[in-house]
């Protein structure tokens, strides 16, 4: 089998690891499961995306991990919900959106984002997004910041380099091929159980899921960033820690002393969650915490 093939399958079985652990908390009656007040459709190019709205409040956007849906982040959906209106949006090729007629990034899908916003008749909004997520909120903000009032990225990097070796080889080696051995797995299953032809449509996914580890770097655009932005991530995440610090330096932050009155300080916040990995970020109850907490700042 091809290293790269095996990476990818190593990478995939660490996600399958954390979700069978939400799985089991889930049974245990440890994570409440909370309905939609609403859900439905919008049209985009190439087709249309779910959304799901949950909660009452001040708008916020929840944007989840590749090959996850929804469900995956556990306890942070139902602790965000409980004082704000999360509407979660499945991206393209995920979940209950499926695929669209279109190749897939994180430009398109962050125009998608835009366009659930705007219809549903939102001004600004919230976002909180995890890895993929993260990084398609960051594409939001960057393309369309007359929509985001405060942006959450966790667990995401401004460019591929800031990925960990074994992760950039993963994400390379994502294809179709990986479909039948990934049948049976918590990614597959919460797939299947909302895709209507998830066969056919879950090869497909992981196909184009193959722009993941094409090679990007945002960093000319992130000083330029108009977006109040906390970055959150894990002491032990997939994402390099040098690359992190390199990330808030761009957006002005740790460039100098916050004096005594905190007036050296910028808008933008760095969050380290300790004992966090990139596999436990999406259901760690202290991403929910560290989230409301900068959102909710003046």
């Amino acid at each position: 089998m091809h290293r790269r093939t095996l990476l990818a399958l190593a990478l995939v079985a660490s996600f399958t690891s954390a979700l069978t652990v939400g799985s089991a908390l889930a049974q245990q009656g440890t994570i409440p499961m909370i309905a939609p007040a609403k859900s439905g459709y919008v049209p985009v190019t190439g087709g249309k995306v779910y959304y799901a709205s949950y909660g009452q409040g001040a708008p916020l956007v929840l944007l989840h991990g590749g090959l996850m849906t929804i469900e995956a982040f556990g306890p942070v959906l139902p602790a965000l919900a409980a004082t704000r209106e999360v509407i979660a949006i499945e991206a393209q090729g995920h979940g209950r959106t499926g695929p669209l007629d279109r190749p897939m990034s994180f430009e398109n899908m962050a125009a998608d984002v835009a366009a659930v916003i705007g219809s549903l008749g939102y001004g600004k909004v919230d976002v909180v997004g995890y890895s993929m997520g993260g990084s398609i909120g960051l594409r939001l903000a960057l393309d369309h910041p007359e929509l985001v009032r405060r942006l959450v990225v966790a667990s995401a990097p401004y460019a591929f380099s800031g990925w960990h070796d074994y992760n950039q080889q993963g994400m390379r080696g994502l294809n179709a091929s990986l479909a039948e051995t990934m049948q049976g797995t918590p990614l597959y299953e919460g797939f299947a159980a909302v895709n209507p032809d998830p066969a056919a449509n879950f090869p497909r996914l992981l196909e184009q899921m193959a722009y993941m580890g094409q090679d990007y770097d945002w960093s000319a655009e992130i000083p330029n960033l108009a977006v109040p932005t906390e970055l959150v991530v894990g002491d032990w995440d997939a994402v390099r820690t040098g690359h992190t610090a390199r990330f808030f330096e761009l957006l002005g932050g740790g460039l100098q002393d916050a004096l005594w009155d905190g007036s050296g300080m910028n808008r933008n916040r760095l969050a380290i969650l300790p004992g966090v990995t990139h596999y436990t970020m999406m259901t760690e109850p202290r991403l929910a915490e560290a989230a409301l907490d900068f959102l909710d700042a003046e």
